[in-house]
């Protein structure tokens, strides 16, 4: 990411926001990073919140959080998006950026964060196996 907070969007997460026939992201916080949902999918989860919102008790001030900051960006001609300084602070973005594909979002790290995410992630690793096992994958 430079200076004025631009970020290059690879190539294949273009590609994929194409076929959905947009190039407008809707970035929003989700505390340790950021998450950038193409416009159709921000929708879906929009209508999510709305009709399943009401049975979740405390909810309120997620949704206050997440919608509350969420950011439309566009791709520029270079295929980069301007993530809001706003966004960039409440989760501690810097220069080193990772981008994780999550089939129907993409997550925005800064890269210590990350670095420190997948180490907890790789030390909890057989607290996993169950829910996998269930799903069939491990």
């Amino acid at each position: 990411m430079d200076a004025k907070g631009r970020l290059n969007f690879p190539t294949r997460f273009r590609d994929v926001l194409s076929q959905n026939g947009s190039d407008i992201l809707m970035i929003a916080p989700w505390k340790t990073h950021l998450r950038a949902y193409p416009l159709a999918e921000w929708e879906l989860l929009e209508t999510k919140m709305l009709t399943q919102g009401g049975e979740q008790q405390g909810i309120i001030s997620f949704f206050r959080y997440v919608i509350g900051g969420v950011n439309a960006c566009s791709l520029d001609k270079q295929g980069r998006i301007l993530l809001p300084l706003d966004l960039r602070n409440d989760v501690g973005l810097s220069k080193d950026v990772v981008l994780t594909g999550m089939l129907d979002w993409v997550e925005i790290w800064d890269k210590d964060s990350w670095m420190m995410e997948t180490q907890s992630t790789r030390d909890s690793f057989e607290d996993h196996e169950a829910s996998l096992a269930k799903m069939g994958i491990f």
